[in-house]
């Protein structure tokens, strides 16, 4: 059955190729053509699938100059999927240009729910997840600093994602200004072999890494500040 000319957002899965919806698999089955971040990446999933479609690359070097010519695309009739190499598109990922394009443009965008790894990580935590305050990756240089000083007083629970090479400088710096004492759960390789979490407070899971190289795809979630220390601090 031929699916109506939109944007598809699908979700792909994060490690383990069985997570992929049966929904995802349809719509990738049916669109005219499919916007990958890496097409090697995406070869491998539709391979697994045994789908065989047109694909384009579509990735944060080049997005800018491709989002006006894929929404003409799609207005002129061709149903277009877009995916990254793992997760949802647009968080953390490619996606959001060409998303605000199509709605700015009237045409239709339909995002399929699916794996990220920001929500596992946040739940497997222990941490309250009724609220949490989703920063994906912090400034590498710029603006890092000043951003952690911002968060210093937020009491909903955190969740960064990060690479296995800042993973213990993330942890020093968060140490630094949510103090080593506060909690902390780090979750790395969701749904795949060697998945792992380590819990406990900054001090205590940064000294863990230096001693056990960080590898793999990480998500760090920190616990909020406890409602009760600001009052403590200034006295009241």
């Amino acid at each position: 059955m031929a699916l109506a000319p939109k944007l598809y957002i699908v979700p792909t899965p994060i490690g383990n190729l069985d997570d992929i919806t049966l929904r995802a698999v349809s719509v990738l089955r049916e669109v005219d053509m499919i916007l990958a971040e890496d097409t090697r990446t995406t070869s491998v999933l539709l391979h697994h699938l045994g789908i065989e479609k047109p694909m384009r690359s579509h990735h944060k070097y080049n997005e800018h100059a491709a989002v006006a010519a894929v929404a003409e695309k799609i207005a002129s009739g061709v149903s277009v999927a877009l995916v990254s190499d793992a997760g949802t598109p647009g968080i953390s990922d490619p996606g959001f240009l060409l998303v605000r394009t199509c709605v700015e443009a009237g045409i239709d965008v339909e995002t399929l729910p699916g794996a990220t790894a920001c929500i596992p990580a946040l739940v497997q935590s222990g941490f309250p997840c009724d609220r949490f305050c989703f920063e994906g990756f912090l400034p590498q240089k710029k603006g890092r600093t000043k951003r952690l000083s911002e968060l210093k007083d937020e009491d909903r629970t955190m969740v960064f994602y990060e690479s296995p090479y800042r993973v213990v400088k993330a942890l020093e710096q968060f140490a630094e200004t949510f103090g080593p004492e506060r909690e902390v759960s780090v979750t790395r390789e969701i749904s795949k072999k060697f998945e792992q979490t380590v819990r406990g407070t900054l001090a205590e899971v940064c000294e863990w890494f230096r001693a056990h190289e960080p590898k793999g795809e990480f998500v760090i979630v920190v616990s909020g500040r406890p409602k009760n220390s600001r009052r403590d601090e200034d006295g009241e």
